[in-house]
C-alpha cells in the first residue's frame, strides 16, 4: 500500500452493506449477538459523548425512548439503553412484541433484566401528552427500510418529531430516510459501516462511524467514497527517536497576513506549532512582525515590505524566497487581503516553488492554484471551491488539482488520479466560526512540512485531528461559547486522546 494512502473504510451502498454483512457473519448467530452487543456498546458511548454538547453530561437522569422495530436495529437501540446508567426508559414496540426477530427479542429481554422497573413499554393509543425525552433512539429500520413508512410507524415518527427531544438518535439511518413524516435525527450512528444515503440525507443531522473492525479480516471492498477514521493519528501518536533535532522533524514557512486581517496568520502559526513541526518561518507585513513576535515566540516572525494598504508587497519576493531555501512545506494564504501587489506576490512565489504548497483563503484564485509544478494541497469551503472550480465537482477537480480539502459539515478530502473522496465524520457546528479554517490550513502545513512527500496524508490527519479538537472543545463547553483558539489548546488533548 503506497505510504501516502489513508487508511479508511469504504462508503457501502446498503445492497452491498447486506450482503457484506452476511458474508462476515456465515449464519452464525452467536457472531451476529458478539456483533450486536459491540454496536451497543459503541452506539451507548458515543451518544453520552455526544450529549455533552447540549449539556446533558452522564445519564442518571435521563428520559429515553427506544423506538424497536423488528431486526438487528431494534436490538442495537434495546442493547444500548441498557448501558445509560440510571436512565428511566420508554420502549415503543413500533410493529409489537411478536414482531421482534430473535436477536431482538433477546436483546429485549437483556434490557429487561438489566434495569427492572427503570424500562416500561409504552402504547401510543394510551399516550396523550407529547412526547417529552432526555434521548430518542431510533431502531425502527436502519438500511433495511424501505418506503413508505408503515402506518404504526409513521404514527409513532409524528409523534415523536412533534416533541421536545434533547437528542434524536439513529442507528445506521434515519426512519424514513427523507420521505416526509421520517424520524428527524440530531446524530446518525453508522453501525459497522457507513451507508451511502448517510452522505445525502436531510434528516441524518450529524454521523459517526461506529467501526466494529468489519474489514479487518478480509479484502477492503472497492469504494469510490471512504470514512476516515482514528487510524489516520497512528503515527503521530508513536514515540519519536530518542536522538533527534528539530531539523529532522520539518520546516514550514508560512506566508499570510495584511493590516486588515492580522489575526488569520497568527492562528495558522499557532495550529502549525501543535502539529509537531521542528521549525516555523512567517512571512507577514513588516508592521505586525514585532507584535506576533512578542505573543508567539516559537516562530521566526520575517517582516516583508507591505504596500500602503498593509498588504505584503512585491518587493518581498527576494527576501521570502531567501528564508524560504530551507523550508519543507509552504502555507499560503490566510490574511494575504485582495490587493492586486500582493496576488503578484503570491504567483511569483508559487510559479518558483520547489516544495509541496497548502493554499487556504486569499490565495485560493484560479490564478494561482494553477501556478507551478509542486504538489499542492487546496482547503476551500463550498463558496472559495466554487471560486476556483466553477461548476467541476470535487471529484473531477481535484484530478487536476493535487490534493483538495473541501470544508464543510462533513469536510471531504480528494486527490488527483481518480482516487476516492474520504469524508471526515469530525467536528461539527462549533467550527462554523471565522479563524477555524485558518487553524486548519496550519495545521496541514506543519504536517505536510514533515512528510512532504505526502500531501494527501497531511490533508487526512490534518483534518481528522482538528475534527477531534472540536469535538472535545463541544463537549468541554458546548457548542457557543468558544475561541477559535479553543481548538488550537485542544489539538494535544485529542491527539492523546485518540
Amino acid at each position: 500500500m503506497p505510504a501516502d494512502l489513508p487508511l479508511a473504510d469504504p462508503v457501502l451502498t446498503c445492497a452491498e452493506a447486506g450482503a457484506w454483512e452476511e458474508a462476515w457473519f456465515a449464519h452464525d448467530e452467536s457472531r451476529e449477538w458478539a456483533a450486536m452487543n459491540a454496536a451497543a456498546r459503541a452506539f451507548a458511548a458515543a451518544v453520552r459523548a455526544d450529549a455533552a454538547e447540549i449539556g446533558l453530561p452522564g445519564a442518571a437522569g435521563w428520559r429515553v425512548l427506544v423506538l424497536a422495530g423488528k431486526g438487528h436495529n431494534a436490538g442495537d437501540a434495546l442493547l444500548a439503553a441498557a448501558l445509560l446508567p440510571g436512565a428511566r426508559i420508554d420502549v415503543a414496540l413500533v410493529f409489537g412484541m411478536a414482531a421482534l426477530r430473535p436477536l431482538a427479542a433477546r436483546a429485549w429481554r437483556q434490557l429487561a433484566q438489566a434495569v427492572g422497573e427503570r424500562v416500561s413499554v409504552i402504547s401510543l393509543r394510551k399516550t396523550t401528552s407529547p412526547a417529552r425525552y432526555d434521548l430518542v433512539l431510533d431502531g425502527v429500520f436502519g438500511f433495511s427500510g424501505r418506503p413508505p413508512l408503515p402506518p404504526a410507524a409513521r404514527a409513532w415518527l409524528t409523534w415523536v418529531n412533534a416533541g421536545e427531544i434533547g437528542l434524536r438518535a439513529a442507528v445506521d439511518l434515519p426512519s424514513g430516510g427523507d420521505e416526509a413524516g421520517a424520524f428527524r435525527a440530531d446524530f446518525t450512528y453508522a453501525t459497522g459501516s457507513v451507508k451511502a444515503p448517510l452522505l445525502a440525507l436531510g434528516n441524518a443531522g450529524r454521523w459517526r462511524y461506529l467501526d466494529l473492525d468489519f474489514f479487518e479480516r478480509g479484502a477492503v471492498p472497492t469504494a469510490s467514497d471512504r470514512v476516515l477514521g482514528l487510524s489516520e493519528l497512528a503515527g503521530l501518536r508513536r514515540p519519536r527517536a530518542a536522538h533527534t533535532e528539530k531539523r529532522q522533524h520539518g520546516h514550514v514557512l508560512l506566508v499570510g497576513g495584511s493590516r486588515i486581517y492580522p489575526g488569520a496568520i497568527l492562528l495558522a502559526a499557532h495550529a502549525a506549532l501543535r502539529s509537531g513541526v521542528g521549525l516555523v518561518t512567517a512571512a507577514v507585513p513588516e508592521s505586525l512582525a514585532a507584535t506576533f513576535a512578542a505573543s508567539v515566540p516559537e516562530v521566526m516572525w520575517v517582516g516583508c515590505p507591505e504596500t500602503p494598504e498593509g498588504g505584503l508587497a512585491l518587493a518581498a519576493t527576494g527576501l521570502v524566497r531567501a528564508r524560504s531555501a530551507r523550508a519543507t512545506a509552504w502555507m499560503v494564504g490566510p490574511g494575504l487581503g485582495r490587493e492586486t501587489e500582493t496576488s503578484a506576490l503570491v504567483a511569483e512565489l508559487l510559479a518558483r516553488a520547489e516544495v509541496p504548497v497548502v493554499l487556504d483563503a486569499e490565495a485560493l484564485k484560479a490564478d494561482l492554484v494553477g501556478a507551478g509544478n509542486v504538489a499542492r494541497v487546496l482547503t476551500p469551503h463550498v463558496g472559495e471551491f466554487a471560486r476556483i472550480a466553477g461548476e467541476a465537482v470535487l471529484r473531477d477537480y481535484a484530478r487536476a488539482a493535487r490534493v483538495v480539502v473541501l470544508k464543510g459539515p462533513v469536510t471531504r478530502v480528494c486527490a488527483g488520479g481518480g482516487g476516492p473522496v474520504y469524508h471526515s465524520p469530525w467536528g461539527g457546528p462549533v467550527l462554523a466560526r471565522g479563524g477555524s479554517g485558518d487553524v486548519l490550513a496550519g495545521l496541514i502545513g506543519g504536517l505536510l512540512a514533515q512528510a512532504p512527500a505526502e500531501p494527501l496524508r497531511a490533508a487526512t490527519r490534518g483534518v481528522v485531528w482538528h475534527g477531534l479538537a472540536a469535538d472535545r472543545v463541544a463537549r468541554a463547553q458546548g457548542q457557543v461559547a468558544v475561541r477559535t483558539l479553543d481548538l488550537v489548546a485542544a489539538l494535544g488533548p485529542a491527539l492523546r486522546g485518540a
